[in-house]
């Protein structure tokens, strides 16, 4: 499955979800006000993601004189990609990593750290800023936003079947009891779902922003090899500020580097680097 179908499939999983619990919720006004609710929340995100997130690792922008390198590599790569080209700030961290963020190819940033800059050479760092490029072309910033809208929706509902479930407890029936436990039961299970979902979108962007990159910078093996370096180094030096909840917009991730698997936000290294490789050995 590709990794666009996939993100569809999973997007279409928590909408069906969130049927499921509106529908066991038994009514639509509440369902509505989560909506609502979340559009609020995450559209304000969504919109103001590039100064908010810049802010947070204390990103500045650079001017092309004072990196020409980094600039020739987005310029050039931004006009493979069909997109403006993006801004170019730098986080002042040791640990060496990249992220992209804007809402929309106009108003994209990508963001390197002191530390990729002295860690990789060119071809690599070319690499890297390719992944980024993908991620604002492929509007993975949009999906991730339209992910977190759903995720919320799921949370909002999930608290409303808790409390009610709580307090509709020992009240009616054996059947509404019955039917009490199980909406506690879902109250309690679907927040999990929807997190494992979104979880499963990030790492499926991430395959897609790999595959993008390599094309658009025509190099599989440098963004291989610049993979298995970030990996390695981020986990000897992790990102000292921060918040965990931004380790999806990272091309590794910069904090632990230890979470795996299905409550990890990035694929395996080792995966990212095969696929690359077989995208190298046939093309």
């Amino acid at each position: 499955m590709s990794s666009q179908l996939r993100t569809f499939f999973l997007l279409a999983l928590l909408s069906g979800l969130i049927l499921f619990m509106g529908r066991t919720l038994g009514g639509s006004s509440g369902l509505l006000l989560a909506l609502v609710f979340a559009l609020i929340m995450n559209l304000g995100s969504y919109w103001y993601s590039d100064k908010l997130v810049l802010r947070m690792y204390k990103a500045r922008e650079l001017s092309p004189s004072e990196a020409p390198l980094l600039h020739r590599l987005v310029e050039d790569l931004a006009a493979r990609a069909n997109i403006p080209k993006p801004r170019v700030c730098i986080v002042p961290d040791a640990a060496p990593n990249a992220f992209a963020t804007g809402r929309n190819p106009e108003h994209a940033v990508v963001a390197v750290t002191e530390g990729i800059v002295r860690l990789l050479p060119p071809d690599e760092l070319r690499g890297v800023l390719a992944h980024e490029i993908s991620h604002i072309a492929n509007r993975d910033i949009l999906v991730q936003s339209i992910a977190g809208i759903l995720a919320s929706v799921v949370m909002f509902i999930a608290n409303i079947l808790q409390w009610g479930a709580i307090f509709g407890a020992g009240r009616g029936d054996g059947e509404n009891r019955s039917s009490g436990a199980a909406a506690l039961l879902l109250a309690l299970v679907a927040p999990l779902a929807a997190t494992l979902i979104q979880f499963a979108i990030s790492r499926s962007r991430e395959f897609l922003a790999d595959a993008s990159g390599a094309r658009i910078s025509g190099k599989p093996d440098a963004l291989a090899s610049a993979l298995r370096k970030l990996t390695d180094y981020s986990r000897q030096i992790p990102m000292r500020e921060g918040n965990p909840a931004t380790a999806h917009m990272f091309i590794v991730n910069p904090f632990s580097g230890k979470l795996s698997g299905l409550f990890s936000t990035h694929p395996p290294v080792e995966e990212r680097i095969r696929r690359l490789r077989e995208m190298s050995r046939s093309g």
